[in-house]
């Protein structure tokens, strides 16, 4: 397997598994699952030991193992049923998969979707890096996650997937000039009420801005203090009453977030993502105002898009934040930004194609770990928990007449 400077794109999921086959993605005496092996990113999966740690911190010229050892508060055996991170507080979890990158092969990290969704704070950490989640061409070593659970103390364990990896080649990234071309002569990118968005009507700087809804009777949720443990090892969603609380905008579609408070909103527009791109939702831009808008993510290649052309995009959820006043938003304000990658090739398979695909055609900001509330019981149990608590229950018989 070999990666030349002539080449350009973003390594789909054919590659990833060839990449794999090699060593260059390494786990050692462990299999890495085909389930995680996504159209254009690989879910990396904890190892079985997470350290609670005095701080944050990056190793620069040393490595995280050495490094580590002068924060290391406790140890905590993520082996059978796991254990529970406490909010505020900073993990590190060596990972499973370790990289042995070619020359020309570079690596980026972001949280999977359902972990911004339930505001657990991650990033990955490499030897002898002074940057997170951005892994150099030529990389050998292990990969470490930082782990911060912000709005909800939640449990974890050994092999849970909460970051996701995503291999380059060469120069990938769409220009603005670029994504506008895409967009008016080859397939839309975005879509507003059903329709492609005018090409004129993009808001481009470096990426392609998204907008916020909050023109809908329920606009989004937000997180509820003092909540229960969640439990992001089950397979059952759990009823989201406990977590969150609805929220609803002002007349004239206007929101004032409250302080710290994390709220889980929808953009205005529908996001497609094309067979030979990928995309990336960029960090938090400070001239946006006073508030975070979102954690980063990766779109993969079939998010939104349909060949047919009877889904016009998907809406992306946008994790928000507001620092330390009070910050009012407003309908359609841009909040968030998406880069754009070319694909070395087109991936077998594409996001929503009977891989698991959690988000395809959402109208809901609740991550896979709620239950919408339609399906909420009037006991307060998900629908899925009622089915498993049935099949699990003791079967008793009627006593016997005399």
């Amino acid at each position: 397997m070999q990666f030349f400077d002539g080449e350009n794109g973003v390594l789909p999921r054919r590659l990833l598994r060839e990449a794999i086959e090699n060593r260059v993605i390494d786990a050692g005496n462990y299999v890495i699952p085909e389930a995680n092996i996504q159209p254009a990113s690989l879910d990396l999966r904890l190892g079985d030991v997470a350290y609670r740690i005095r701080c944050s911190f990056l190793p620069d010229q040393e490595t995280v193992e050495h490094k580590v050892k002068n924060y290391i508060v406790d140890e905590l055996d993520l082996r059978r049923d796991g254990a529970v991170l406490e909010t505020n507080r900073p993990y590190l979890i060596p990972i499973k998969e370790r990289l042995n990158l070619p020359e020309h092969l570079r690596a980026r990290a972001n949280p999977k979707s359902s972990t911004g969704r339930v505001d657990v704070f991650t990033r990955i950490i490499t030897d002898n890096s002074y940057r997170f989640d951005e892994i150099e061409a030529g990389y050998q070593g292990p990969l470490f996650l930082e782990v911060v659970p912000l709005s909800f103390a939640i449990r974890v364990k050994e092999d849970l997937t909460l970051n996701q990896l995503r291999l380059s080649a060469g120069k990938t990234a769409l220009s603005d000039e670029e994504i506008r071309d895409y967009h008016s002569n080859h397939r839309p990118l975005l879509y507003r009420d059903g329709a492609a968005v005018e090409p004129e009507h993009l808001a481009l700087a470096n990426g392609m801005f998204l907008g916020l809804d909050l023109k809908r009777l329920r606009v989004g949720y937000r997180a509820r203090d003092f909540a229960p443990l969640l439990d992001l090892t089950s397979p059952y969603p759990v009823a989201p009453e406990l977590y969150w609380e609805p929220v609803s905008s002002e007349e004239g579609g206007r929101l004032i977030l409250s302080p710290q408070r994390f709220y889980l909103l929808m953009s205005d527009e529908a996001v497609s993502i094309p067979p030979d791109l990928a995309s990336e939702m960029t960090a938090f831009d400070p001239t946006s105002g006073e508030l975070r808008t979102h954690y980063a993510g990766f779109f993969d290649p079939g998010f939104g898009y349909d060949p047919k052309g009877e889904i016009n995009g998907s809406r992306a959820a946008l994790e928000v934040r507001a620092h330390d006043v009070p910050f009012m938003i407003e309908h359609r304000q841009r909040v968030c930004k998406l880069t754009f990658d070319r694909m070395l090739e087109r991936p077998d398979i594409l996001y929503g194609e009977k891989i698991g695909s959690s988000y395809q055609r959402q109208e809901e900001t609740l991550g896979k770990h709620f239950s919408s509330p339609a399906d909420i019981g009037r006991d307060g149990r998900s629908r899925e928990q009622q089915l498993f608590k049935d099949s699990v229950a003791p079967k008793t018989s009627k006593p016997k007449s005399r």
